[in-house]
């Protein structure tokens, strides 16, 4: 087993947020690959619950589909940690998680040449 196991670093925010007039999720992609982490992605939230999800009246805006977004990071949790260091904390930033995991299965994601 590897001496510094890959870890999971989640960050659940709404899709609207946005830091200089940048969405906010597409900010932390871009940081990731620039901090050159293993790999990145953005899932959309499709149905969820949680402590925010409060109905505030016949249009509860924080439990609308599509709202939210998960940025998904993965990388050895010394590379996570320096990348956690660096998010910005506000009101449309939800829940932020850190965990372990193991790779059980690898495709390998070969992409075709245009030549294909």
């Amino acid at each position: 087993m590897s001496p510094d196991p890959l870890h999971l670093l989640r960050v659940y925010t709404d899709i609207t947020a946005t830091r200089d007039g940048l969405p906010y999720w597409k900010i932390l992609i871009d940081r990731a690959r620039a901090m050159g982490l293993s790999n990145a992605a953005v899932l959309q939230v499709l149905d969820a619950f949680g402590p925010a999800a409060i109905v505030h009246g016949a249009k509860a805006v924080d439990l609308e589909p599509g709202r939210h977004v998960v940025v998904e990071v993965t990388d050895r949790e010394s590379a996570l940690r320096a990348f956690h260091d660096t998010l910005e904390i506000s009101d449309d930033t939800g829940l932020v998680t850190l965990e372990r995991i193991g790779v059980v299965g690898y495709g390998g994601h070969r992409h075709r040449s245009s030549a294909d």
